[in-house]
């Protein structure tokens, strides 16, 4: 793979923290910096996948209600565990 070289300022006391974290993976700073990078893109794409999923299931009109879900739950760890809720508010869209 291509590498390309990127320089960018940091902060000193990070570069002290990225050094010495880098010192006990026996890597480079640089290695761990490409990682965290790399690591914070693939968190935003998976955020914004779950937001993108998040707002369709939403666009569905059911919802499951406080109250179902703290019943739900105060339910867990006892002898009458109930199953998860099913959605009880519909809301259409006009």
């Amino acid at each position: 793979m291509a590498t390309e070289r990127l320089s960018l300022r940091i902060d000193a006391g990070l570069k002290k923290s990225l050094e010495k974290e880098a010192r006990r993976e026996d890597r480079s700073a640089s290695y761990l910096a490409v990682k965290a990078i790399e690591a914070m893109l693939r968190n935003r794409v998976e955020k914004r996948a779950a937001v993108r999923a998040a707002i369709a299931e939403a666009s569905k009109g059911e919802f499951i209600s406080q109250e179902a879900m703290d019943t739900w739950i105060d339910s867990w760890d006892s002898d009458a565990e109930l199953p998860p809720p099913e959605p009880d508010i519909q809301i259409r869209s006009r």
